[in-house]
């Protein structure tokens, strides 16, 4: 792993207070703390550009930037700057009842950005609360306007859309959300189109119809009740990067629209050049009722949210104070300034620097990669690719068709081996997830592809 010389040095005391304080205060989010007690803790202390730098000083590809949020690089100035030129001015005021500069101008950005039939913005703090304002908004419009029968929601198999309960209620993955069955209401759930070029042993066409067989089925089965239906587009994220078949998306804007069933995308973790282009709809011309939108919207900066929404849905939230029909829901960040600033900056470098176009060279160096290591590795039993993000998924033999056990950790283990080759990986269960900031390099990318193929020949 590399070293950093650039940072101040902490002293040795210092360095294991920290690391003390660590273990003895922090419950990190999805994390067995037992295990992760027993291992040293990684704290970092800085970054610059793709990497990260903990207080030993070692440094850290950011294979998965953060958690997928970071766009353009740690410490970029031009983000960094907008903060601190807004906090000069106001870092925060209330969205209720009055306005502010930043979220305005973001605003006005985002619509003009997003698909076609986007026309309002509602900002909140994180992707959960994105997702959980789209499913208020939904049920709520048809209410009023006079269908209150319509408040059945469809969602996906493996689906993943945040951790508050609404949210939690759409999701699909039971490993996370299982155990709060008893708080959640009920939802009809198609099966993903999960397609991969590398296994599926049928043409994407037939894998996208065989979903959209089952949504319509569902369709037609519960006829005027369904409220709205919501999908991860291209991509599903948390049950391991995987890949839809191409063409399932518009058709199933198609079909929402024949059977009047809003359509709510959720592009958390795929919007903001995720899947190589600004937002995973643009791939395939669709224009959602409601495009939840978080991550990276503020280049990985600050916590930041916003649901577009149609002017319709608007619309039916508008009459007199004594009717109640205002949308009752906010945050107290809702709008917030430093957020809406440092997003506004990142949208600046998107122009800038051309980014969508800059990061196609590694884009491809990363599938021609993946190609090879999934001929030459038989513990690759398949990978998930769009654009700069993929999952690979590995398993005792492909040849043999042998998973590991879920006591092998070995997902964990092999993210664990990476860190000796300064790369730093978090998994979903036993799939590497790789999602690097936009600014990595066809040769951070053969770094990085190097130090994998490695770590997979050692666990052999």
């Amino acid at each position: 792993m590399g070293k950093n010389s650039s940072n101040t040095p902490h002293s040795i005391e210092r360095i294991q207070q920290w690391k003390e304080w660590d273990h003895r205060y922090i419950w990190r989010p999805f994390t067995q703390m037992q295990d992760y007690d027993q291992e040293p803790p990684l704290i970092i202390s800085h970054g610059r550009g793709a990497y990260l730098y903990d207080i030993d000083g070692n440094r850290y590809f950011d294979g998965i930037s953060s958690l997928w949020v970071n766009l353009h690089g740690h410490a970029r100035p031009e983000i960094t700057e907008a903060i601190a030129r807004q906090a000069a001015n106001i870092s925060h005021s209330t969205l209720l009842g009055q306005g502010n500069i930043p979220s305005i101008e973001l605003a006005k950005r985002l619509v003009d950005l997003t698909p076609p039939g986007l026309d309002k913005v509602f900002y909140s703090d994180n992707g959960s609360t994105a997702n959980e304002v789209a499913l208020k908004m939904a049920f709520q419009y048809w209410r009023q306007v006079g269908r209150p029968e319509k408040m059945k929601f469809v969602t996906f198999d493996g689906a993943y859309h945040g951790d508050t309960i609404g949210s939690v209620s759409l999701g699909g993955i039971d490993l996370f959300h299982g155990i709060f069955g008893p708080l959640l209401f009920k939802r009809c759930s198609a099966p993903y189109p999960v397609f991969s070029k590398y296994t599926s042993q049928e043409s994407p066409q037939a894998v996208a119809q065989r979903s959209l067989d089952a949504v319509k089925s569902i369709f037609k089965q519960h006829n005027n009740q369904i409220a709205a239906l919501i999908v991860e587009p291209l991509i599903q994220g948390a049950s391991g990067i995987r890949t839809a078949a191409p063409g399932f998306l518009s058709s199933l804007r198609e079909l929402c629209t024949r059977y009047d069933v809003l359509m709510i995308c959720d592009e958390v973790f795929v919007g903001f050049g995720r899947t190589g282009a600004m937002f995973a709809c643009e791939h395939e011309s669709v224009s959602p009722d409601f495009l939840c939108l978080a991550k990276g919207i503020s280049g990985g900066y600050l916590p930041l949210a916003a649901t577009l929404t149609a002017q319709k849905i608007y619309d039916a939230f508008l009459g007199d104070y004594a009717e109640f029909k205002a949308f009752y829901h906010g945050h107290s960040y809702t709008g917030n300034q430093l957020g809406c600033s440092a997003a506004l900056a990142s949208l600046d470098i998107f122009e800038t620097d051309g980014v969508l176009n800059r990061i196609k060279p590694f884009c491809k160096r990363l599938e021609e990669r993946l190609d090879a290591l999934f001929e030459q590795c038989d513990l690759v039993g398949d990978i998930h690719q769009r654009g700069p993000s993929a999952g690979i998924d590995i398993i005792r033999s492909r040849r043999g068709r042998e998973p590991f056990r879920p006591a092998e950790k070995m997902g964990a283990k092999a993210c664990l081996a990476l860190r000796k080759h300064g790369i730093w990986l978090r998994p979903l269960g036993d799939t590497l997830v790789i999602i690097p900031p936009l600014v990595t390099t066809v040769e951070q990318i053969d770094d990085l592809m190097d130090a994998v193929e490695q770590v997979l020949k050692e666990l052999q």
